[in-house]
């Protein structure tokens, strides 16, 4: 009986070891999407640093027009330093794995970045696809060599991502944050650069650092000191728009960022009020960077603005810290009328001074808006740690003492921890279909 558990142990060490060794061996990076199911989901997660898994339904028709979209973007995906492969899951037909990653809509796209998923919501057109995407497979910092390689590196960078260039900077002094913030902004250093470049991105003195926000026009300059902490500052507040439009992606960027949000709540972002609203909104953030000001139509995420008593006059403002509670400032609550200026510079003012009510959610939790990290690699792990455990404790101890039932109950457990885990992920609102 011993050597049969000996036995059994062993074979389970070898098919994981084969799995890690042997089955990502079984994919090629050829340019095509591949086709995924339960039986082979797990391994080719597990066999690329990247990889964009697309849940679809052969009756919906944004799949359908998804569909070639991928196809074009795959082949060029694939020619990248690190590959980044296009895969689609038949969601309607494989419902254990749609279950696992709550898809309740189609087409739901996740992105898998060394196991972790995160839901994709870039665009959707091939040209744009793959410009988005290829963020996450290029350098921590790049190296620019001339006035033409910094002009390319911005053209190509689009305008969905931040970008950070050091201007006679050590790339070593950006690597970090390169690292740390890969998944939402580009980082570079110009090594050689004329005048004229200098004209062009406003600064008058080097070293510096230049942030360019291309979505929403914005540039600033960070002459020093070029300590960690204060880098990592600019870095930060840079990564958020002076004034931030709230939507599920920027709510990550703010769940991230220390400072507490001056919120503003209006009827419709689309309004020509809204965008002159904006306007004001953007002075005050630039005069106060300890704070983030973003703001948030009823028309474009009810949900998200009925949680401050939208029941008031719009448009209102209040802080927010990201919990279930905000503050309201006395006296200032609402913002309508003619020198809306005045009146933020007001509710600024009672802010700093204290006067303000402490309220709570008027609806449920918004952490739910914030994804899950997961890798699904560390199942295999603790499966793995756990035979090995079950292997040294066979040989340590006499047949008849050795209790394989625990240790089962134990592995069965903890793996169902990580998926009961998993599951809780906030679902998303609405999608298509």
């Amino acid at each position: 009986m011993r050597m049969k558990r000996v036995f059994v142990v062993y074979s389970v060490l070898l098919l994981l070891v084969q799995f890690w060794l042997g089955e990502a061996e079984t994919f090629s990076v050829d340019g095509k999407v591949l086709v995924l199911d339960e039986s082979n989901f797990d391994s080719a997660i597990a066999s690329f640093d990247h990889i964009l898994v697309d849940f679809y339904a052969p009756w919906c028709g944004h799949c359908k027009r998804l569909s070639p979209e991928l196809d074009a973007a795959a082949p060029v995906l694939a020619t990248l330093k690190e590959p980044i492969i296009i895969a689609k899951v038949d969601a309607d037909k494989h419902t254990r794995l749609a279950k696992k990653y709550d898809v309740d809509a189609y087409p739901t796209i996740l992105l898998f970045n060394h196991g972790v998923p995160t839901e994709y919501r870039g665009p959707r057109k091939a040209d744009l696809l793959v410009r988005y995407l290829k963020k996450f497979s290029a350098s921590d910092v790049s190296i620019l060599d001339s006035d033409s390689a910094v002009n390319m590196f911005v053209e190509e960078a689009g305008t969905f991502f931040p970008i950070y260039i050091g201007f006679g900077l050590n790339s070593s002094v950006l690597e970090k944050f390169g690292i740390k913030y890969k998944k939402n902004a580009w980082f570079s250093v110009a090594k050689d650069f004329s005048e004229d470049l200098m004209v062009l991105h406003d600064f008058d003195k080097i070293p510096a650092l230049v942030s360019l926000n291309p979505q929403y026009n914005e540039r600033n300059t960070f002459y020093g000191p070029f300590e960690e902490d204060f880098l990592e500052d600019f870095v930060r507040q840079n990564l958020i728009p002076l004034a931030v439009p709230v939507s599920y992606e920027t709510l990550k960027l703010m769940k991230a960022d220390g400072r507490k949000i001056v919120l503003t709540i209006v009827e419709d972002e689309g309004e020509e009020t809204t965008r002159e609203l904006i306007k004001l909104l953007k002075a005050a953030a630039s005069a106060n960077r300890d704070l983030i000001f973003g703001y948030v139509g009823v028309k474009q995420m009810e949900e998200f603005a009925e949680n401050f008593d939208i029941d008031t006059k719009l448009p209102k403002m209040v802080i927010w810290d990201k919990s279930d509670d905000y503050l309201s400032v006395v006296d200032s609550e609402t913002i309508e009328g003619e020198d809306q200026g005045t009146q933020i510079t007001k509710f600024l003012e009672g802010y700093r001074e204290g006067r303000t009510i402490k309220k709570t959610f008027s609806g449920p939790s918004l952490m739910r808006f914030i994804h899950r990290s997961f890798d699904i690699r560390m199942v295999y792990i603790i499966v793995f740690v756990v035979a090995v455990l079950m292997l040294i404790q066979t040989f340590s101890k006499g047949g008849d003492e050795y209790q394989s039932v625990p240790n089962q109950v134990r592995t069965d457990h903890a793996i169902s921890s990580v998926f009961e885990a998993e599951n809780n992920e906030y679902k998303p609102g609405d999608k298509e279909d």
